[in-house]
């Protein structure tokens, strides 16, 4: 699940929260809301801590050791 449907799963938590007024009989509307939203949040920051990693940039190469023969004479 990508980042798009971790916002997805917030919006539809969300609205099945606080904008929703049904009644279903042997299910509580706003629990499964706030069950979607706990999901969502999760999936984001599961999927933005592996993208964290993921764009982890080596460090820049050391300059290249250069030796200098001197013969002195």
């Amino acid at each position: 699940m990508g980042l798009g449907g971790c916002i997805l799963l917030i919006g539809a938590g969300a609205i099945l929260t606080f904008a929703v007024d049904w009644h279903v009989q042997g299910m509580n509307i706003h629990v499964a809301g706030l069950v979607l939203m706990a999901v969502g949040i999760i999936g984001t920051a599961a999927y933005v801590s592996i993208f964290k990693r993921r764009r982890v940039q080596p460090p820049p190469p050391a300059a290249p050791v250069v030796e200098e023969d001197r013969r002195y004479y």
